[in-house]
């Protein structure tokens, strides 16, 4: 099964993570990260993890996270998935910056005026 966060999603577990590493608490990465992922993907988890219980997987995975560092917490959640035959493919940060650089630059470049010269 292949699964695809979209940035949306990506984006907010980034800005959890970060919160949970300033604040060492989990609780609100736990339910974004939980939230990530739409119902059906959910119970598609859930009849393939050993446990059966997406929040039990994603404490496991919390708990197993050094807490410091974002990119070794969506490697965790990609190893653990890996071993349930689910394949999680997401934007690297890089990417999404390219994107949001272009897509800026398209919108300023919609509405472009040059001024007259008076008369």
């Amino acid at each position: 099964m292949e699964i695809y966060l979209d940035k949306r999603a990506v984006r907010q577990i980034r800005l959890s993570a970060a919160d949970a590493i300033e604040e060492g608490d989990t609780e609100t990465l736990r339910e974004d990260l939980i939230e990530a992922f739409s119902e059906e993907q959910v119970e598609e988890i859930e009849r393939r993890i050993d446990s059966g219980d997406i929040f039990e997987f994603i404490s496991e995975v919390l708990d197993e996270w050094g807490g410091d560092d974002i990119e070794e917490l969506f490697e965790l959640l990609e190893g653990q998935l890996a071993d349930a035959d689910v394949d999680l493919k997401y934007s690297a940060p890089e990417m999404e910056d390219e994107d949001e650089e272009e897509e800026e630059e398209e919108e300023e470049g919609d509405v472009e005026f040059e001024e007259e010269p008076p008369l």
